[in-house]
């Protein structure tokens, strides 16, 4: 049976206290205290707090056009910080694929997506504008400032000028809980060693799975 909550204009908080009522609750109030679909005009102290609690993030691009491959990937680790109120940057480490690298050096677009995994539900959603800032830049080192250990395998970082912060209920999400961080990497990387990893990069990260352009030389 399909059961339709939606009208003309609803609002996404609207339409979860329907939900609610028809579920025969008293109150109309959000079961998780917050609006959902709320959108942002800044990544403020409260998103800064959330985003730096959370385990895992996703991102995800795309070549230019109707064809080519669309590109989602998981990232972890102590990685990602918030440089700014619009604005993000991440580590990109080494790995076998360049998709994201590629897709965003061809046209810019994308997004970065949390979700918890653990405590109230939440999905945050912001779209925006990369650039790639390779090693040797001076965005590099401005960037690579805002993170304090050393990082081994980083083969670029990836800043992300916001143009669209929200966030969604996941209720859908399920619960998961967080052991620990992998050393699979950190162990790779230290095994392979800084001539090891460039040679890597030369070999594996040259060019998208659409044939466009990775970390090859421009």
């Amino acid at each position: 049976m399909r059961l339709s909550v939606t009208g003309p204009g609803q609002a996404p908080g609207e339409i979860a206290a329907l939900l609610v009522r028809r579920a025969g609750a008293t109150t109309a109030t959000p079961p998780y205290g917050r609006d959902v679909g709320k959108l942002h005009a800044e990544i403020d102290a409260d998103l800064r707090a959330w985003i730096a609690a959370q385990h895992v993030f996703f991102v995800a691009t795309a070549p230019s056009g109707d064809a080519g491959h669309v590109n989602c990937s998981p990232k972890g680790g102590d990685t990602l910080r918030v440089v700014g109120p619009n604005c993000l940057a991440y580590l990109d480490r080494v790995g076998s694929g360049i998709e994201t690298v590629a897709h965003v050096r061809q046209n810019g677009r994308i997004v970065v997506m949390f979700t918890a995994l653990e405590g109230p539900p939440r999905i945050l959603r912001l779209h925006g504008r990369g650039r790639v800032a390779l090693p040797g830049s001076r965005e590099f080192v401005d960037l690579l400032a805002h993170f304090g250990s050393a990082v081994q395998g980083v083969r670029a970082i990836l800043a992300i000028d916001t143009a669209r912060i929200s966030d969604s209920c996941g209720f859908g999400v399920p619960l998961y809980r967080f052991e620990g961080e992998r050393d699979h990497l950190d162990k790779w990387a230290a095994k392979k060693g800084e001539a090891g990893i460039a040679t890597y990069v030369r070999e594996k990260n040259a060019h998208s799975l659409d044939g466009l352009s990775g970390l090859d030389p421009l």
